[in-house]
Order: C-alpha cells, then sequence, then structure tokens
C-alpha cells in the first residue's frame, strides 16, 4: 500500500536523509524557520513518514552493498575473462591506458571461489582446476624463460655441473 505524503512532507524526508538534521529539514522542506525545530520532531514521529524515511535508507543501503548474487556473477565474469581491468603504461612517449583480461591465476581463483559456494566433491571439476593450474604454471615458467630466467631444472643441472667441476678439479 503506498503512503501519500504531502510533497512538502516528502521534501522534509529527503531533506531528513541527507542532513539527519530534523530542524534543518523542515526549514529546507519550507516550514517557518520560528516552528522547524517542533515541526521536524512531529514529522519524525508521523508513521508514513518513518516508514517512508526507514524504506528510502533500506533502497541506498541495498544499493551499496553488494550481495551474494552480484558476487558470484562478478567473480563469472572474471573466470570467463569477460572483466577487464584497467592498466596504465608509461613509456618516454607518454602514458597510455589499456584494459587487460585476468591472468590465469586470477581466473582460477575466482573458480574456486565459485565453487565454494556449490558444495560437493565433484572429481571432473577437481580435474580441470588441477588442469587449469598446471597450465598456468607452464606458461608461466615459459615466460620466465623468455624473460633470461632460469627453471628448477636448469638450476639443478647447473649445481650438478658446478659440483662435477668441483670434483674433477680435487683430482
Amino acid at each position: 500500500m503506498k503512503r501519500k505524503l504531502t510533497p512538502k512532507q516528502r521534501k522534509f524526508a529527503d531533506e531528513y536523509i541527507k542532513s539527519g538534521n530534523a530542524a534543518d529539514a523542515a526549514r529546507k522542506a519550507g516550514y517557518s524557520k520560528r516552528s522547524a525545530r517542533s515541526v521536524g520532531q512531529e514529522n519524525l514521529t508521523k508513521p508514513d513518514i518513518k516508514q517512508y524515511i526507514d524504506e528510502q535508507m533500506a533502497e541506498i543501503a541495498s544499493r551499496r552493498i553488494m550481495d551474494a548474487t552480484e558476487a558470484v556473477e562478478l567473480l563469472t565474469r572474471i573466470a570467463r575473462g569477460e572483466e577487464k581491468e584497467t592498466v596504465i603504461s608509461s613509456t618516454p612517449e607518454g602514458v597510455y591506458e589499456s584494459q587487460k583480461e585476468a591472468d590465469l591465476k586470477t581466473r582460477i581463483s575466482a573458480v574456486k571461489e565459485i565453487l565454494k559456494r556449490y558444495p560437493g566433491d565433484d572429481r571432473l571439476v577437481k580435474a580441470q582446476i588441477r588442469k587449469a593450474e598446471s597450465e598456468a604454471d607452464i606458461a608461466e615458467s615459459k615466460a620466465k624463460l623468455l624473460r633470461g630466467g632460469k627453471d628448477n631444472r636448469q638450476v639443478k643441472t647447473d649445481e650438478y655441473l658446478e659440483g662435477l667441476k668441483a670434483i674433477l678439479k680435487d683430482e
């Protein structure tokens, strides 16, 4: 059932939501300056005005706070690579802004977060996650090699060769 507030009462309620001050809200709504304080307090006791204020405050709160559905939708967009991240690059020619998808680790993390909300021991899903994590590790190792770094096998091989050189030097 829709409450009937006068335009002045609605203006009072809206101003009260903004400031939290009943007297100030009454003055801004058009009530006389002399009676603003008492009218403001009286308006706050009227059920229709109070209910309107409570509904507006609840609506404001619901818009500001993410609910579970929104959270899962965001995680899904990240996992699918639909959510883009702004990256700012600086070069001698200037500063550039670009959009990029989330990296594999972030996407895997999003998938894990989604799956936490759906209990069950699905071995296929776990295998797919393991596979995706392995692919991410391989891609990371390849990227490191391309940048000139060494992976664990190379480090172990180098240590082994150094050990052999030391043994040969002692003989």
